[in-house]
C-alpha cells in the first residue's frame, strides 16, 4: 500500500489548527479578529472581488501580469520559494518577553511548536505599508499567497481594506502545489513541504522513504 504524504499532511494540519484553538483562548480577541478577516475574505471571493486561482493556474496568471505575494514567514520562504515572487509576512515572530508571553509561548511550544516547528507569532502591524512600499500602485495586480490558503485569505481582505482592487488568492495554497506549476522553485524543500517542521517533518521524510521503497518494489 503507498504511502501518502499529503494525507499526513492534512492529519498534521488538522492536529495543529485543533491545538491552536486550545492555546488561543486566552486571546479570544486575537480568535475573533482572525475569523472576521477569514469571513470577510470568503464574502470577497464569492462576490468576485478577489479572484481565486488552483496553483495550476498561477503560472498563467503570473503571465498576464500577476505578481506572487508571498505573505508566509520568513523561516517558511527560507526553505522553498517561487523564483521572483515578492515577500511581504502578514505574521513575525512575536519577540515580547513579558511573563505572560512566554507562558503563552511555552505552551505553544508543547501544543504546536515542537510537533510543526511553528514560531509564535504575531500579526505583522506594518504589513499593508510594507506592501505598498513595495508595489504603490494600488491597480498591480496581486496574486497573494501562503502555504493552505487561511493566512493568504486574511492578507488579501486588508490589501483590499487597504485600498488594493486586482487581487488574486492561491486557493488551497503551496500546499497544493504539484511539480511544474511554478517555472522555478528556490530553496532547499519542495514548495508543497515548506510549512511542515519540527517533528512531523522527520515523520514527513521516513514517509517520503517508504514511499520510495515501495515504487522500487
Amino acid at each position: 500500500m503507498a504511502v501518502q504524504p499529503n494525507h499526513f499532511y492534512a492529519s498534521a494540519l488538522k492536529h495543529a489548527d485543533q491545538n491552536k484553538q486550545l492555546i488561543f483562548t486566552t486571546g479570544k480577541t486575537k480568535s475573533l479578529q482572525i475569523n472576521a478577516k477569514a469571513s470577510n475574505a470568503r464574502q470577497l471571493i464569492q462576490s468576485g472581488a478577489i479572484q481565486p486561482f488552483t496553483p495550476k493556474e498561477a503560472a498563467a496568471a503570473m503571465k498576464e501580469g500577476f505578481m506572487l505575494l508571498d505573505i508566509r514567514p520568513i523561516w517558511e520562504t527560507e526553505k522553498a520559494r517561487v523564483k521572483g515572487s515578492l515577500h511581504v509576512p502578514l505574521f513575525v515572530e512575536d519577540k515580547d518577553y513579558s511573563a505572560i508571553t512566554l507562558l503563552k509561548k511555552w505552551v505553544h511550544f508543547g501544543y504546536i511548536g515542537l510537533w510543526t516547528g511553528q514560531k509564535f507569532t504575531m500579526f505583522n502591524p506594518n504589513f499593508v505599508r510594507q506592501v505598498e512600499a513595495a508595489v504603490p500602485d494600488k491597480e498591480s495586480k496581486l496574486l497573494v499567497a501562503c502555504g493552505e490558503g487561511l493566512r493568504s485569505m486574511m492578507a488579501a481582505s486588508k490589501l483590499y481594506e487597504g485600498g488594493y482592487r486586482n487581487l488574486g488568492w492561491l486557493a488551497g495554497g503551496f500546499n497544493r502545489a504539484t511539480e511544474g506549476d511554478f517555472p522555478e522553485i528556490e530553496g532547499k524543500e519542495k514548495l508543497q513541504y515548506a510549512t511542515i517542521g519540527g517533528v512531523s517533518y522527520y515523520f514527513l521524510r521516513l514517509l517520503l522513504l517508504l514511499q520510495a521503497v515501495g515504487k522500487s518494489d
